[in-house]
């Protein structure tokens, strides 16, 4: 089977090159979903989706949440983590309520929606573990907005209204987020964060203003370096890294941009970072960085796509342990098999936010 590395990065970027060019030969900004993904998704690749969904709901205790109430489970009551296994579960086709997986989805959203404050603010009741609660907002705002998408359920549209509100009203001047729900600091990773829920809202009909995405997609925009990749924050500078790279580009791409010299720069840089590589893995940020970056390379399209999901898929196949899980030291292993199974199940085009 091919394996992006196989292929040089002279090469890939080529290959990339010609296959945009010929994408604004034929007038279109991106390949046919109906076509795109033929193939892609192997028997092989759906009975590890399949063992791999059965694990994440062996792991859902009684009130929705994911993972035991262990001492080392600091992460199982996340908003983030939470809203990212349903959206694996979400990505393949259940809704809450139906499918396969309707029940588990009907807990999480239950859960999820738990954490709603009046004010909007979603959170768990502790966020003393860590200092950054603005990525569970993001997050768990994407899945509710995935989820009123696609079900109209009356009684999400609310809370997912002043979820929305209170990421417009927390914008910072210089047009970033950063950890706390506080008009103050910023950098792109949380932007990239908030951008995504926004989007994902607007898509399900919740009212956005048009100079919050116009300030976001400044503000991400204004981080690239000269190499095409992103800083971390745009005072504070810094060197550039792949995966918040990859994150501002599904940021821009979904922002509706979608050419041009920051596309470009940006793609080429991410395109160096090849899945497959141990030495990615040890830098830490793999499921992130791959999330991400599988997203790029589903917008980029054409040769693009068709060789760096082959390459994430085998190597996402590679780690997934006897379980049917994937493991992460860091935030846990129901994070890490969300984020697998949802870049595995991308071909499937079932949330919107990931459509083109």
């Amino acid at each position: 089977m091919f394996s992006l590395t196989d292929l040089s990065r002279r090469d890939f970027l080529a290959a990339a090159a010609v296959a945009a060019c010929s994408r604004q030969v034929r007038g279109q900004d991106r390949d046919s979903p109906s076509t795109d993904s033929r193939g892609l998704v192997t028997s092989g690749t759906e009975e590890a989706i399949q063992r791999g969904l059965r694990w994440l709901a062996s792991r859902q205790v009684q009130e929705g949440s994911f993972g035991p109430p262990t001492a080392f489970n600091r992460y199982r009551r996340n908003p983030a983590v939470n809203g990212l296994c349903g959206m694996a579960f979400l990505s393949e086709g259940s809704r809450p309520g139906r499918g396969p997986w309707g029940k588990v989805l009907q807990r999480c959203v239950a859960f999820v929606l738990s954490c709603a404050a009046p004010s909007g603010f979603i959170a768990e009741d502790d966020t003393s573990y860590y200092d950054a609660p603005m990525y569970g907002h993001g997050f768990a705002t994407l899945f509710l907005a995935e989820v009123y998408g696609t079900t109209r359920q009356a009684e999400l549209r609310d809370v997912l209204h002043r979820a929305v509100q209170l990421i417009i009203d927390t914008q910072n001047q210089r047009g970033g987020w950063r950890y706390a729900p506080v008009p103050e600091d910023d950098d792109i990773s949380v932007t990239v964060c908030e951008a995504m829920a926004l989007r994902a809202a607007h898509n399900a009909g919740i009212a956005v203003p048009r100079e919050t995405i116009e300030r976001a997609v400044e503000y991400i925009t204004r981080c690239q370096n000269p190499d095409g990749g992103f800083k971390y924050q745009l005072l504070g500078g810094g060197v550039s890294e792949f995966p918040r790279s990859a994150a501002a580009l599904v940021a821009l791409y979904t922002s509706g941009v979608h050419e041009g010299p920051v596309m470009e720069s940006g793609l080429s840089y991410m395109l160096q970072f090849r899945p497959g590589e141990p030495a990615i893995r040890d830098r830490g940020y793999y499921y992130y960085a791959y999330y991400y970056a599988v997203q790029a390379a589903w917008h980029a399209g054409g040769d693009v796509w068709h060789r760096w999901y082959p390459a994430i898929r085998d190597d996402l196949l590679r780690q997934q342990l006897p379980s049917g899980g994937w493991t992460d030291q860091g935030v846990g292993p129901e994070y890490a098999t969300a984020m697998a199974l949802i870049i595995l199940q991308l071909p499937n085009n079932f949330l919107p936010i990931f459509q083109r």
